[in-house]
């Protein structure tokens, strides 16, 4: 039961997802904070064919520590 609940969680997040994921990242990762001090983290990141070559610089483990 626990395995048919795993794969069908799994189902769910990859429909809603779409077609245009080249890639999923997991770990934390931070975006770079803005004027107020303001930003984004998670441990799980969709990331889109268009940004996946300019992913890692502008989301990184590297901005969690500020």
């Amino acid at each position: 039961m626990r395995i048919l609940s795993i794969i069908m969680l799994s189902l769910m997040l990859v429909n809603c997802a779409g077609g245009n994921v080249a890639k999923i990242k997991f770990g934390k990762r931070c975006t770079a904070a803005d004027a107020k001090g303001n930003f984004e983290a998670s441990y799980v990141w969709f990331v889109s064919k268009e940004s996946l070559n300019q992913f890692d610089k502008r989301i990184n483990k590297n901005n969690c520590d500020s």
